[in-house]
């Protein structure tokens, strides 16, 4: 929910049409994780907003799970993996960065790169398809396996993503394609 993007808030009716419950139990809910300290709430006028707290001995970690098993690493993962002409895939930029442990403000968006000569076209359809389920955009940039290969040294672009975190996706392509 909203450990997955930390500057997001909900009302109460939002959380239950969410997860498809009735607002009095996402209210009981909510009552027990605010109390545990796992959310915080505030009022603006008749609305109760709740959302992750800033911090907290439990937000790093419930943050890192819901990243591995909600977050961009498998849904990108999944959504790449049979995508033709898709060798490697990293995820940079800021959510990288927060991901491996720099500190800053939670990113607004997923930064992609893909390595190999998958279809601009196919890339774009992907990246819109999973900022629904991300709650974020989705920005999939594609580079040649052989500029990747040679290091980038050309590209000012590859040699500045080079530098910085990088979180490569495990991609598993389907047998077919791997035996091509």
């Amino acid at each position: 929910m909203t450990y997955t993007s930390q500057d997001t808030e909900f009302t109460l009716s939002q959380l239950a049409q969410r997860v498809g419950a009735s607002p009095r139990a996402v209210h009981a809910e909510v009552d027990r994780l605010v109390s545990a300290g796992l959310l915080v709430d505030r009022r603006l006028g008749r609305n109760r907003l709740l959302s992750a707290p800033a911090d907290g001995l439990l937000v790093r970690p419930l943050r890192d799970l819901l990243a591995v098993t909600l977050g961009p690493l498998p849904v990108l993962t999944a959504a790449l993996s049979d995508v033709p002409g898709v060798q490697r895939a990293f995820i940079y930029g800021s959510w990288a960065a927060r991901y491996s442990g720099e500190p800053g403000p939670p990113p607004a968006d997923v930064d992609v790169l893909v390595v190999g000569d998958a279809d601009p076209d196919d890339l774009y359809d992907i990246a819109r398809a999973v900022e629904g389920r991300l709650g974020r955009p989705v920005d999939i940039r594609r580079v040649r396996s052989s500029t990747w290969n040679d290091g980038g040294t050309q590209d000012p672009f590859l040699a500045s993503l080079r530098s910085r975190p990088l979180v490569e996706l495990d991609l598993v392509h389907s047998t077919t394609e791997a035996a091509s």
